[in-house]
C-alpha cells in the first residue's frame, strides 16, 4: 500500500457548483497519482502509476 501521508489533494476548478460530488487527485507523490472521493477524505484512495494516469488524462483531453 502506498504512503499517502504527504499527499496534497486538489479538486478540479471545474467542480464548483456540483454539490460537492467530485474526486480529488494528489499528483505530488513520487511515481504515483492517488484519487479519492471528496465526500470521504478518510476513506480509501485508488493509486495509479504516474505514466498510466498521464495516458488516461491525455485520452480524456483528446
Amino acid at each position: 500500500m502506498a504512503d499517502l501521508s504527504g499527499a496534497r489533494w486538489r479538486k478540479s476548478t471545474r467542480s464548483a457548483g456540483n454539490g460537492g460530488e467530485c474526486v480529488e487527485v494528489a499528483d505530488n507523490l513520487a511515481g504515483i497519482v492517488a484519487v479519492r472521493d471528496s465526500k470521504d477524505p478518510h476513506g480509501p484512495a485508488l493509486t495509479f502509476p504516474a505514466t498510466a494516469w498521464a495516458t488516461f488524462v491525455g485520452a480524456i483531453r483528446r
